[in-house]
């Protein structure tokens, strides 16, 4: 994939030339460039982000009613995380009687 230098939208090929469908700049296709270029097949995967578990190292419960339809405690282990992006936290909650997983609204 290649940006534009003028305008940084993204370059199309025509023939041998990048061509910006915005500012109809032109650069010279580099073959060596392009070659270095990551594609899909050669991106790692490092599988699904684990998930969270409030009861992993945690004794610490607070009082909060479990939402549960067939759960009355109103007991849960709570852990705090950082939202993605870093702007603040979350609370993620774990019921302590039926296991129930949710986070605060």
């Amino acid at each position: 994939m290649q940006f534009c230098d003028e305008c940084g939208s993204m370059m199309h090929t025509e023939g041998d030339t990048w061509l910006c469908r915005s500012c109809e700049n032109e650069e010279s296709r580099d073959s060596q460039a392009e070659a270095a270029m990551a594609i899909q097949d050669g991106q790692r995967d490092d599988g699904a982000p684990a998930v969270a578990d409030a009861t992993q190292d945690s004794t610490e419960t607070t009082q909060e009613p479990c939402p549960a339809a067939d759960c009355d405690s109103d007991r849960a282990y709570y852990e705090m995380l950082p939202k993605p992006g870093g702007s603040y936290e979350v609370r993620l909650f774990t019921c302590t009687e039926c296991g129930h997983k949710w986070r605060e609204t």
